[in-house]
């Protein structure tokens, strides 16, 4: 597998060393050329973590572009379209956070890393 979109979970779950993660999940990030994360990602660990609802991420979430380029990371740009396709997009899932990641794994053609099924039947998931 050439490249691979993070959720935003899964990241998080690699820079606190938890690796909760299933043989599948394991080895499409070991094989991966590229790792994609969203910038979304960003934003939804800063915002849970401001709100208590993550204080695991207390450590990490001034330093998580550092953090993503010594993982040897890459921040997958949020274009316009992706904003779009986000909000249009024919899904009942109201997460902004959600939709977002599956409209980049659609514009990029990428398969999403994740533990949570509410992507099925939207982008491939690998779990």
């Amino acid at each position: 597998m050439k490249a691979i979109l993070l959720d935003t979970h899964i990241w998080a779950w690699t820079l606190d060393s938890q690796w909760n993660l299933s043989p599948a999940a394991m080895d499409a990030i070991e094989r991966a050329e590229t790792i994609f994360v969203s910038p979304v990602s960003f934003l939804e660990i800063g915002q849970r973590v401001k709100a208590g609802q993550w204080p695991e991420m207390v450590p990490y979430v001034h330093q998580l572009s550092a953090l993503l380029e010594g993982q040897g990371g890459t921040v997958a740009a949020l274009e316009p379209s992706i904003c779009v396709d986000a909000a249009m997009m024919d899904w009942d899932h109201r997460n902004p956070f959600d939709r977002l990641l599956a409209a980049t794994a659609r514009y990029y053609a990428l398969p999403i890393v994740s533990a949570d099924t509410v992507f099925d039947g939207r982008v491939p998931r690998i779990w």
